[in-house]
């Protein structure tokens, strides 16, 4: 397999992957505002050169878009290999690449957030712990935070404090977000319209700045839901799943 780095430079002609094929879609267009922004930061991007869901993307925690403290690290943003792409060690590959660049920047290894049992969106912790990687740090969530240090004195990284008990105190469905997930483009309004025509109270906050990623309430700043102040689920919703939610939530309210 042959990858390519997207930069500055082949952002609007690269395809990027994660999102649909059409680059003039909403999707595309607002993750590739947002890659544009990031890559002085130090952020990559690297990719299969065939189209499809084959990536990793990463960049120094101390810019990460997430409430983390782990200076001297790389934090992933995101490792997919998805379809047709998976079960040929593309996932190790990215990986590897992504260990030897840290490696000649001097970092002091990875950084990536998971769980105990594979969540969608997340890395699969499986993997990570084949890979060496465990965990660091947890939230009263259950996100957790792995890491694969390069030196056994390696200082491990956390979760700031606003993280690690993720709460807010805004009423009804809050959804924190950002544009670094491509389907952001696209399903928060829908899932804003939704809301509005339902009589649901709702309140969609757009982190737009690595400070307000870097504070938010949450361990997982790309989408993430609250109700009533409780963390809910980071799972990206249409509208259907959306009123699903509502329902499932209205239940068990109902029954307690």
């Amino acid at each position: 397999m042959e990858y390519i780095k997207v930069t500055k430079e082949n952002l609007e002609k690269e395809h990027i992957c994660c999102a649909i094929s059409n680059n003039n879609d909403v999707q595309v267009a607002s993750k590739k505002a947002w890659l544009a922004g990031r890559f002085d930061d130090g952020l990559v991007f690297l990719k299969s050169v065939e189209r499809g869901k084959c990536f990793i993307e990463y960049i120094p925690a101390e810019n990460a878009w997430n409430p983390i403290l782990a200076d001297g690290y790389m934090y992933i943003d995101c490792l997919w290999v998805s379809g047709s792409f998976k079960g040929h060690g593309y996932s190790s590959d990215l990986l590897d690449a992504c260990i030897q660049d840290s490696k000649a920047k001097g970092k002091k290894g990875l950084c990536v957030l998971s769980s105990a049992k594979k969540k969608p969106f997340l890395s699969d912790p499986q993997f990570l712990k084949h890979k060496g990687f465990s965990v660091c740090d947890e939230a009263d969530n259950g996100i957790q935070l792995w890491y694969l240090p390069f030196a056994k004195d390696a200082e491990a990284p956390k979760f700031k404090e606003c993280a690690r008990h993720p709460h807010t105190d805004e009423p009804g469905y809050v959804l924190y977000y950002t544009s670094q997930c491509p389907f952001n483009g696209k399903y928060v309004p829908v899932i804003e319209a939704v809301a509005k025509d339902n009589g649901i109270p709702f309140k969609a906050i757009h982190l737009q700045s690595k400070e307000d990623a870097q504070n938010a309430p949450t361990p997982i700043t790309t989408y993430a839901v609250f109700h009533d102040g409780a963390y809910i689920t980071n799972e990206q919703m249409n509208d259907k799943r959306f009123l699903k939610l509502i329902d499932l939530l209205s239940n068990a309210a109902s029954r307690s």
